[in-house]
């Protein structure tokens, strides 16, 4: 296995110090994941030593008292930062998360063997090789997601290890060992104790990974009664009309896998999109009817799942502006572009936002995709031709918001003698409805004489 540099540098100076170093967790995982599976690229190097902090500190000139009340020192190596823990052993954990005291301790399996998994349960040094106490390489080889020990007394330790197996085997493609699975079925309700930051970046990893149905996992376990009920009233809301073949909750997580197959998403939205794959139709449940004919119907359910998109966002403690961005994409999730003009798509442009609207057009193709096949192919022509539009007006620059006006207020407190205040953005409004009705009108002096008429 291939060490960086900075971490093979850590570990050859600890042991010439006369301690143990090694590798461990996460890293050795990703490693021997790669020679059998796609490659994973570590995303830390931790290391796990026998030297105690205080030694660690004393062998390296920069380091950095990260976590040193639990051992854990940062070692400076060029720019990269690197983690050196000494072995230790976790005394009561009285919250379901922390533990209450840490020991250190010179044996390694001590410190494995308080590790929430065996795949993520093993070390390596290249003087001793691969140290693997619990048979985490053959549960990596079969695909198995299994606690290190019991597996309850692992989860009454950290709830949030139940819901981290879950994200683990949707980023690995693996089951989760029945007995682990069986854990988690029964302490679900003291993931209660966890942070709604920690639980929000599990799930978050969760739905960019390339297994997002493992959310189904997530509440057939009963932990989405505990942060996201929403999604438990989705599985169980059946759509019982020709456009639809899943369940609500199916059909989201359907819309999830679709937006993440789009590679050209950059990164900084794909949360945001993910999300509002996730919760497009999180109101449908609530507004639901059904016809004489037995036809489910859901409508509403855009506007009224813009409030409760708020609601959950704010519950997982997301940015303002990660919300803004879901809220919108799922109020206008269901626009339909038939008999459409640029006229229109001028109008939707300037309430979603220029910016925004590719990533409604990415949301609506994996809407459309994962319905039934009525009339899919006839949904698709539609979405194209509204994207067109939009390709049109967006490179000819034609105005759609204030902003792109040809005139600003400036310009008509010096023709009309306007005041600061309400009445130049209600003009400035009423100019830019012209301009979106006729692109030519954006034109300094056409504006200009459009103001001088006004009330004449």
């Amino acid at each position: 296995m291939q060490i960086p540099a900075g971490a093979k540098r850590i570990i050859e100076t600890i042991e010439n110090h006369g301690f143990e170093a090694y590798i461990v967790g996460g890293c050795v995982r990703d490693m021997l994941y790669s020679e059998s599976h796609e490659e994973r690229i570590p995303e830390d190097w931790d290391i796990t030593t026998s030297a105690k902090p205080e030694e660690v500190k004393a062998m390296f000139r920069r380091t950095v008292d990260t976590g040193i009340k639990h051992g854990t020192v940062t070692v400076l190596i060029g720019n990269d930062g690197y983690e050196v823990t000494t072995y230790r052993m976790d005394g009561e954990y009285e919250d379901h998360r922390h533990p209450s005291a840490v020991t250190f301790t010179p044996n390694l399996e001590e410190d494995l063997k308080r590790r929430d998994f065996t795949i993520n349960a093993m070390a390596y040094s290249e003087k001793e090789g691969l140290v693997d106490l619990f048979g985490g390489q053959e549960d990596l080889k079969n695909g198995i997601i299994r606690c290190v020990g019991d597996p309850m007394q692992r989860f009454d330790e950290d709830a949030l290890r139940m819901l981290r197996g879950i994200r683990f085997a949707g980023q690995l493609g693996f089951q989760i060992e029945e007995e682990t699975l069986a854990a988690v079925r029964e302490l679900a309700p003291t993931l209660r104790h966890i942070s709604a930051e920690r639980i929000r970046t599990e799930l978050t990893k969760l739905l960019l990974s390339d297994g997002p149905e493992k959310l189904m996992l997530v509440c057939e376990t009963g932990l989405t009664k505990v942060f996201f009920p929403e999604f438990d009233a989705m599985m169980a809301c059946e759509q019982n009309n020709p456009h639809h073949c899943y369940s609500v909750g199916e059909h989201t997580i359907q819309v999830t896998i679709e937006v993440n197959r789009d590679d050209a998403i950059p990164e900084s939205k794909r949360t945001a999109l993910a999300y509002a794959a996730l919760l497009h139709d999180v109101a449908k449940p609530e507004c639901r009817t059904t016809d004489e004919q037995g036809i489910d119907h859901f409508h509403g359910h855009d506007v009224r799942g813009e409030e409760i998109v708020g609601q959950i966002m704010r519950r997982l403690k997301f940015d303002n502006d990660t919300i803004r961005l879901v809220k919108t994409l799922v109020r206008f999730h269901d626009v339909r572009y038939s008999s459409w003009g640029k006229k229109q798509m001028r109008r939707l442009t300037n309430r979603v936002g220029k910016d925004v609207m590719p990533f409604l057009f990415r949301l609506q193709r994996a809407d459309i995709l994962a319905q039934s096949d009525y009339k899919k192919a006839e949904k698709l022509e539609v979405l194209a031709e509204g994207e067109r539009y939009f390709r049109e007006i967006r490179d000819a620059e034609d105005a759609v918001t204030i902003a792109d006006l040809a005139i600003t207020g400036s310009d008509l407190i010096h023709e009309k003698g306007y005041r600061s205040g309400p009445a130049i953005g209600a003009e400035l409004k009423r100019l830019l409805e012209l301009v979106m009705d006729d692109p030519s009108m954006n034109d300094r002096e056409k504006l200009l004489a459009e103001v001088r008429s006004e009330g004449e």
